[in-house]
């Protein structure tokens, strides 16, 4: 387990979108990580993602006061699916569809290079 971890819960998009933006960034230093996050084309995932990167970066300062954040990287990073809310729209002919908002859940753990 690494030095310090985060979660992002419910956020509002698709696992398999997050997923994306998430395996780019797997395994590398967090200063490379932010940078490859501002440049993505997914924005969207893109900000979710660098929020919860940037709360793992705070949980690491607050836990290890001495630690130096050029040193880490990210150990693990996985996006799994949330619940599923269920909206009614109306179809043809007035029969309801089934509209399907689904939310994610990201966790990341951080840690140090030796």
């Amino acid at each position: 387990m690494g030095i310090a971890v985060a979660r992002g819960r419910y956020v509002p998009m698709s696992a398999r979108k997050v997923r994306l933006v998430a395996d780019l960034i797997r395994g590398r230093d967090v200063g490379e990580a932010f940078s490859i996050l501002q440049f993505v084309s997914k924005r969207k995932a893109a900000n979710l993602v660098r929020k919860v990167l940037e709360s793992a970066v705070a949980n690491a300062k607050v836990k290890f006061p001495n630690v130096d954040v050029e040193n880490l990287y990210i150990e693990k990073i996985y996006v799994d699916e949330g619940p599923m809310y269920r909206r009614l729209r109306p179809g043809f002919r007035g029969v309801p569809r089934i509209i399907r908002k689904k939310t994610s859940h990201i966790t990341i753990e951080l840690d140090e290079r030796r």
